[in-house]
């Protein structure tokens, strides 16, 4: 018997939040943190198909997520899209708990750049913390190396962090509600 797909492949979501506060503090971060979700789309794209051949898909917020209201947005966009894999990306603070993705079902993780004049990092620290809190498991990614803050390119180090958590993800994405017989 042929090797068939039961169900339709799992897809990456990509989350990037930003600092909320308006007046010149959200509106200096927009193209920083969406370039950065492009970027990221980018490289899973390129570099990840799944065991059958077909291409991983990723799917962005429609914005950047600066707050409860955009992160609900972007959760229902992702339910739509059959998402099954989210990770977050940011160069900046953020209000974690308002901006995090709550669904329990779904592996993530959360890159927070590693920046001058950008504190990626401790977005990360306070999501991470957030996440324990809830009971709900995600994955840091930090870069090594601290980067110029308009630098858009994603490290070595990085780059084979992101890889790691989306394939590993993808595994239990396309393992998750299944039933195995040998």
């Amino acid at each position: 018997m042929a090797n068939r797909l039961i169900g339709r492949l799992p897809k990456i979501g990509i989350r990037p939040v930003i600092d909320g506060r308006e007046e010149g503090v959200r509106e200096s971060l927009e193209v920083q943190t969406m370039n950065m979700a492009k970027a990221a789309v980018k490289l899973i794209e390129d570099n990840l198909r799944f065991p059958s051949g077909e291409k991983v898909e990723c799917v962005i917020a429609d914005s950047t997520i600066g707050g409860v209201a955009e992160a609900a947005m972007c959760a229902d966009k992702f339910d739509r899209e059959g998402v099954s894999v989210s990770l977050t990306v940011t160069p900046c603070w953020c209000y974690g708990t308002e901006v995090m993705d709550t669904n329990p079902s779904i592996p993530k993780a959360v890159w927070g750049f590693n920046g001058t004049e950008r504190p990626g990092a401790v977005y990360l620290a306070a999501a991470l913390a957030g996440y324990s809190q809830k009971g709900l498991p995600a994955f840091g990614i930090y870069g090594r190396d601290v980067q110029d803050a308009g630098d858009e390119t994603i490290p070595e180090d990085v780059q084979e962090k992101v890889l790691r958590f989306v394939k590993s993800a993808l595994a239990v994405a396309q393992m998750n509600g299944k039933s195995y017989l040998s």
